[in-house]
């Protein structure tokens, strides 16, 4: 698909994954900082998710299909807001162990979405 920002994306996943693992083995709550970082990481993934879909409205295929492509894409994309929407509700260390876990899920995702999308259309 495009291989520098899906390594982008999982480094940046990875790096956000750490740095609120840090501060769930501080016993701190995720602050205005991480949601920064948060930001960053769904901008990244939001720019995947249009260079997705341009593609294939431009006729590439994956080779895996188009409908498991999108879901993926899709899963990417709520992967982050989604846990930091949850530790929002959740002001202890366990928010900042939610954001940690869903960055490591969204680093996941990228190697599915990698391999889902496969040498065909890149």
């Amino acid at each position: 698909m495009l291989d520098a920002l899906t390594v982008a994306i999982s480094v940046a996943a990875l790096a956000l994954a750490a740095w609120c693992g840090h501060a769930a083995w501080r016993d701190q709550p995720t602050k205005d900082w991480h949601f920064i970082g948060m930001a960053v990481v769904t901008v990244l993934v939001l720019a995947q998710l249009v260079v997705g879909l341009v593609k294939l409205a431009r006729g590439e295929k994956p080779d895996e299909g188009a409908v498991i492509f999108v879901a993926y894409l899709l899963g990417a994309f709520a992967a982050v807001p989604a846990a930091g929407m949850l530790s929002l509700t959740e002001r202890t260390k366990w928010g900042s162990v939610t954001v940690a876990a869903g960055a490591v899920v969204l680093a996941v995702l990228e190697v599915r979405l990698y391999d889902i999308w496969g040498t065909t259309g890149a």
